[in-house]
């Protein structure tokens, strides 16, 4: 028997179509990380007497905005049964009164919600300090006992801004800065920072000034160091747009005008 014809240069019999390789999967790129949700903006306003219950969804911080103008009759009728002893001294040591009802407003405010979170009595929710992050010593930052909730709460004249969430955070609201002010607290800026501020015109630095401090205090606040970090060590930003920050994710919170407002809250670790 003769052996089968062979294509010149090929082991196939002549006649054979020669089939193509299958190609290689395509190698797919890795999967960039999930960017982090969008941080709330916009805090719900606080009215009398406040919600009897509220839940906390995962990962979603919530805000909350107390006018004292409008909040502060509630608030002194109710402080007595409200807040604790500690609380009461304090609101007392107060000179002025608009200070007096700013603070006032500001703890019962936090009193109610805390409160309706934990299904507590407000006067019942037990407040205490972290360790200080610098000697240990129980004056820290407040918190819960356990830590399954966290909050932060800022106040100036006028507004309380508070905010609750399942992992640490921290807010800050200020009144715009005045304009002689920016020179004496240039010091709390990173050089970036300094350098965006130096190339605005003098009427668009105290809003650029103001964002960027309520930013750096909102981030610091979450770390639960507070001022006693130096606020120039890091860079967040005077734009529009916050600076991203490792691990963390911060936003500017929209306030009455004539404020800035911040909010930072520490990612999950995969995040």
């Amino acid at each position: 028997m003769n052996a089968p014809a062979r294509a010149a240069g090929t082991g196939r019999p002549a006649g054979t179509a020669l089939s193509t390789p299958p190609a290689p999967a395509a190698l797919s790129a890795p999967a960039a990380p999930a960017a982090p949700a969008a941080l709330p903006s916009v805090p719900r306003v606080l009215t009398d007497p406040g919600p009897a219950r509220a839940v906390l969804v995962a990962a979603a911080p919530q805000l909350w905005l107390v006018d004292t103008t409008a909040y502060r009759v509630h608030a002194a009728r109710h402080a007595p049964g409200t807040l604790d002893a500690q609380e009461l001294a304090r609101a007392a040591e107060f000179a002025l009164a608009a200070d007096r009802d700013s603070y006032v407003c500001a703890h019962v405010a936090l009193r109610r919600l805390l409160g309706a979170y934990l299904g507590l009595a407000p006067r019942e929710v037990t407040v205490e300090r972290a360790p200080c992050a610098h000697c240990d010593e129980p004056h820290g930052r407040p918190v819960l006992p356990g830590g399954a909730l966290h909050f932060s709460l800022s106040h100036c004249t006028g507004i309380s801004l508070l905010a609750f969430a399942d992992a640490p955070v921290g807010v800050d609201v200020e009144e715009l800065v005045r304009p002689e002010v920016i020179a004496d607290t240039a010091d709390v800026l990173h050089p970036r920072e300094a350098a965006e501020l130096a190339l605005l015109p003098a009427p668009a630095r105290p809003l650029a000034f103001t964002r960027v401090w309520t930013r750096k205090e909102a981030y610091l606040k979450g770390l639960g160091v507070g001022l006693s970090e130096d606020p120039a060590a890091d860079y967040v930003g005077t734009g529009p747009v916050p600076a991203r920050m490792p691990g963390w994710s911060l936003a500017d919170v929209t306030v009455p005008e004539g404020h800035c407002a911040a909010l930072a809250l520490r990612l999950p670790p995969d995040a």
